[in-house]
This record gives structure tokens, C-alpha cells and sequence, in this order.
């Protein structure tokens, strides 16, 4: 197509409101082209508003995409991370399972009133510490005890809240005790209502032996610590 025929051409479609952009594309020429071409080609109001409500629908489509290639990238960062964690730390000794759980016993445990017991949102973390008063201390299920925290908007959820924990911990509803429903009145609507399951407390029945081992044990981590990492004594 001769250099005539192709200005024609766009200015043709610069009048119908087409963008510079779009004109390029089709004709197959720069963008600086067509807008030399048809510099003096004055556009309607609404063509105007057309041009612009499209350039506006282009910017968030790219903005989608852009977030979407983001969030995997996430995902692939954050499953490459979980897998050189797996990698790094192999199979878990029974020794360094007793030193991560004494770490979040004693962040999250109960050290004052002699008894055993810890409470948490995480279910992960609920399951990380069941099993590590099952297996470094040999605490039977039976001693087992578990009471539900929610607050008291959730009560009509209250079972459902019960259920979940119950499979989450592996601890028979039969050991569960009377829920502690929160009274505390919060102005924000949340949409995901059915999703809240409050926290879980766990309690060792007749703890005292194992409390005045595992505060023991979490006193030693401290001292270990303070003569310093890998220094022999």
C-alpha cells in the first residue's frame, strides 16, 4: 500500500474516533505515523469519551494480568521455599522435635499456673504440639483435654466450631469442655463469618510432673543458648 493510500486510510479511521494506537496496529506503520498523519483531525466529545473509557478498560485489564502473573509468582516462590526448607532440614529428629516445641511452648504455653496448657488460632500449630506432648512425652490421648474460644456472635456456629477443632486436633468431642464465648462487641462486618473458628486451648490433666519437666527443659534451652551457638564447653 503506497504512503498516500496508507494516510488516507488512517485518517479515514482517525475520524470514525479509532485510536492511534489501534490505527497503527492495523495498518502495519509507527504510531508516530498516524498521529502525524492525522494531527489535525479534531475528535468528537464523544468519540473522546469513548477513546478515553477504552484506554481506562485497557489500563485495569493490564492491571489484572499483571497482578495474575504476580500471584503466581508467589506461588512458585513460596512452594520453592517450602520444598528447600524440606530439603534443608531432612527428617526431624525426636531431639529436634523437643527443642522446636519447647520454643513454642514457651511462647505460647501456659509457665505460671503449673498446669499444661496452650492455646492458638493456628491449627497447624495446635497439631505441631499435640504431637509433641505424644510423642517426646508419651502423653496419652485420654489426657487430652481441649476447650474452644469464640466470640459470642459466632454461638449459633458454636458445634460447627467444635467439629472443626475436633478433626483439626484429633481430640474426641467427648474432651472437649464448655466453650468460652468472648463478649466483646466489634463494629466491622466481616463476609467471611462462616470462615472464623476463634482459637483452640489444650490442657494436660494432672500436669504436674510433666510442667516442672518441660519448664525445666525450657529453662536448660535458655542456658544452652547463652554459652553460645556451637562453642564446646
Amino acid at each position: 500500500m503506497a504512503k498516500t493510500e496508507l494516510q488516507t486510510k488512517a485518517k479515514s479511521l482517525r475520524k470514525k474516533g479509532e485510536s492511534v494506537k489501534s490505527i497503527a496496529r492495523s495498518l502495519g506503520v509507527s504510531r508516530g505515523s498516524v498521529s502525524l498523519w492525522t494531527r489535525d483531525i479534531e475528535l468528537t466529545s464523544d468519540q473522546l469519551a469513548k477513546l478515553q473509557a477504552n484506554m481506562q478498560n485497557g489500563a485495569a485489564i493490564g492491571r489484572l494480568k499483571s497482578a495474575k502473573i504476580h500471584k503466581e509468582k508467589r506461588k512458585q516462590i513460596a512452594a520453592q521455599a517450602i520444598q528447600e526448607g524440606m530439603d534443608k532440614l531432612g527428617q526431624m529428629s525426636e531431639r529436634e522435635l523437643l527443642m522446636a516445641g519447647l520454643a513454642l511452648y514457651w511462647g505460647e504455653g501456659c509457665k505460671k499456673k503449673h498446669g499444661v496448657e496452650f492455646c492458638n488460632s493456628d491449627p497447624k500449630m495446635v497439631q505441631f504440639l499435640i504431637n509433641w506432648l505424644k510423642y517426646c512425652f508419651k502423653v496419652p490421648q485420654s489426657s487430652i483435654w481441649a476447650r474452644v474460644g469464640i466470640n459470642i456472635a459466632h454461638k449459633e456456629r458454636e458445634e460447627i466450631v467444635r467439629k472443626y477443632w475436633s478433626t483439626v486436633s484429633g481430640i474426641p468431642l467427648s474432651q472437649f469442655t464448655k466453650t468460652s464465648l468472648k463478649i466483646v462487641v466489634s463494629k466491622k462486618v466481616y463476609e467471611n463469618m462462616d470462615q472464623h473458628f476463634g482459637t483452640l486451648t489444650i490442657r494436660v490433666s494432672k500436669p504436674g510432673a510433666l510442667y516442672s519437666k518441660i519448664i525445666g527443659l525450657i529453662e536448660g534451652l535458655y542456658l544452652v543458648e547463652q554459652e553460645g551457638f556451637g562453642e564446646s564447653t
